[in-house]
């Protein structure tokens, strides 16, 4: 990785993302340290966040470190009309790592280049979320005991969903099989289903979301229909509740099935689903602290005790 930095989930070799699995799981048997003493890390937040940036802050925080940054740029001088470069360059001279969200693919990469500071990618556009596919990876080796020989089922907003993006790329390393469940204006990009080809990857593409598909799953990965990532909101009415997963949709589910979201969700998992105990978005979301709290210490070069 260049300078150390996390910019997409294509930094972290295999060798290093089961390493960082390791340091997650420790950092949730002991989430509280003081290895962050005397380190300053800055959270940019040029698009709103919730999950992101408190489980961020808070992984700071019960490491020992301090906070700067911003969740509203508009109360920044980029509403002046400063540039990018420039209020990377600037921040970079304060802190010790840059966690950066984005709404502009290529951001956090751009930002790499012109800073020695590390930054971690807190998602750029419909481009990557490498964080969130930690904790995902995380959560799915928690559930299922392997990354390996598992169904993977991704449903709904394949084409603007960085974390689907995200994750297909990091369990490449794996023997997973895919099964990519979309309408044809929310299908998985080409280039992804190109590197799939090109690499051996098993997958298959499902308009349905059906019975067949939900049972032979281990993993089912829902993803909420973007509204803003849409420029024709009439796009956006024609297929935002095409793909919702109800309770009874599981009654024949594989008894090690569980279901995950990136989050926040709308009204593509019933609430009814929540009290399945294959529901696991809730914990996923959780699991984010102790992946975070393990990019942190990797972009510092410091070494856990394990």
């Amino acid at each position: 990785m260049e300078k150390n930095s996390i910019v997409s989930i294509n930094d972290i070799s295999k060798e290093e993302i089961l390493e960082l699995l390791k340091t997650a799981a420790y950092f949730e048997e002991h989430p509280n340290q003081k290895i962050l003493d005397g380190k300053v890390i800055a959270t940019l937040f040029f698009e709103p966040s919730t999950r992101t940036r408190l489980s961020f802050e808070t992984a700071v925080n019960r490491l020992g470190g301090r906070i700067i940054g911003f969740s509203d740029p508009a109360a920044t001088s980029t509403s002046k009309g400063e540039t990018l470069k420039d209020t990377i360059i600037m921040v970079g001279n304060y802190a010790d790592v840059i966690i950066m969200r984005h709404y502009l693919e290529g951001a956090a990469k751009y930002a790499s280049e012109v800073t020695d500071t590390p930054i971690i990618n807190a998602g750029d556009g419909a481009h990557q979320h490498p964080s969130q596919t930690m904790l995902d990876l995380y959560s799915i080796y928690k559930t299922q005991g392997s990354l390996d020989n598992l169904t993977v089922t991704m449903v709904g907003d394949l084409k603007y969903g960085r974390t689907v993006h995200s994750l297909l790329m990091a369990l490449s390393h794996f023997n997973v099989k895919f099964q990519f469940v979309a309408c044809d204006e929310l299908r998985m990009p080409e280039e992804f289903r190109t590197f799939c080809d090109r690499n051996g990857i098993q997958y298959t593409e499902h308009r349905e979301f059906s019975a067949e598909v939900i049972n032979s799953s281990d993993i089912l990965y829902m993803t909420r229909v973007q509204r803003e990532r849409f420029t024709d909101l009439m796009e956006y009415e024609r297929v935002k509740d095409l793909y919702n997963l109800h309770n009874a949709m599981l009654a024949d589910s594989k008894p090690n099935l569980r279901i995950l979201h990136p989050l926040p969700r709308v009204n593509e998992i019933d609430q009814d689903v929540d009290d399945n105990p294959k529901a696991y978005y809730f914990q996923q979301a959780k699991n984010g602290l102790y992946a975070r709290q393990a990019m942190i210490c990797k972009v510092l070069g410091i070494k856990v005790n394990q």
